[in-house]
């Protein structure tokens, strides 16, 4: 495994040094599941958790979210089934076994902790630390994990709002919606921003729309058309398809236990 490294501002604190250090030797124990593997594994459950009533997922599907081709993808759910993660069905597709949900809610809860530390600690933008976290994530101790999560202060959610889950593997339940679904008029409580793309990170950065904050739907178009969005004090206009990756939810639904 070859070992990624980042820029110097990632490691600015004297307790984040320690960390690194232990971390290159880390790098030198073998592990049960390859990085590639967790990952697959990691985007079918994510896949299938937003598809809420189909466990199944299409290659097709996943091919897209992870920049591979489709025989990559064949060949790589092949590996997973004769590993016992995955269970495949001609015409249905994909879903996790019991082991291959356990070993993907164990890389969730790595990948969304490194990226709350990251932020939180670090002072990155949320923009930022999709990539990073995967390169830290694939290196890092469970013992140095929750060192982070102390550090971070044992969050519920990674920066984009996706649920952390709990260290014996019990994923929060998020109640929400896009925000493309949402009523006119009703106040809410940005939930989550689906998307790893840096530029729309940034754009949402820029208005304000992060999760935790309150918005007021003041207007829809129709035929999706721009939504008018009010936060704080500004009113953006924004248009339907950067909304489609906002989700909300009402105030008393924002807070998640495990």
């Amino acid at each position: 495994m070859q070992f990624k490294s980042l820029p110097l501002a990632y490691f600015e604190r004297r307790d984040v040094l320690l960390m690194m250090g232990a971390i290159k030797i880390g790098v030198l124990v073998s592990m049960a599941i390859s990085n590639a593997m967790q990952e697959y594994l990691a985007e079918t459950y994510r896949l299938a958790h937003y598809q809420q009533d189909d466990p199944y997922v299409s290659t097709s599907a996943l091919a897209r979210v992870m920049g591979v081709s489709a025989p990559a993808v064949t060949r790589m759910v092949q590996r997973l089934k004769d590993a016992g993660y995955l269970q495949h069905e001609p015409y249905q597709g994909i879903r996790l076994t019991a082991d291959g949900e356990r070993q993907a809610l164990l890389n969730i809860r790595r990948h969304r902790l490194v990226e709350r530390f990251l932020v939180d600690v670090m002072r990155l933008g949320w923009h930022e630390v999709h990539d990073a976290a995967d390169d830290l994530g694939a290196v890092v101790t469970d013992k140095l994990v929750a060192r982070m999560e102390q550090m971070a202060g044992f969050p519920r959610r990674c920066p984009h709002g996706e649920p952390i889950p709990s260290a014996d593997g019990v994923m929060p339940q998020v109640v929400d919606h896009p925000l493309t679904e949402a009523e006119v008029g009703h106040d809410y409580v940005v939930s989550r921003a689906n998307s790893h793309d840096e530029e729309k990170l940034k754009y949402l950065d820029t208005l304000g729309i992060k999760p935790g904050v309150s918005v007021h739907l003041v207007e829809r178009a129709p035929f999706e058309g721009p939504l008018k969005l009010r936060v704080g004090q500004q009113t953006h206009f924004i248009g339907y398809a950067i909304a489609l990756v906002i989700r909300v939810c009402y105030e008393d639904q924002f807070e998640l236990r495990y």
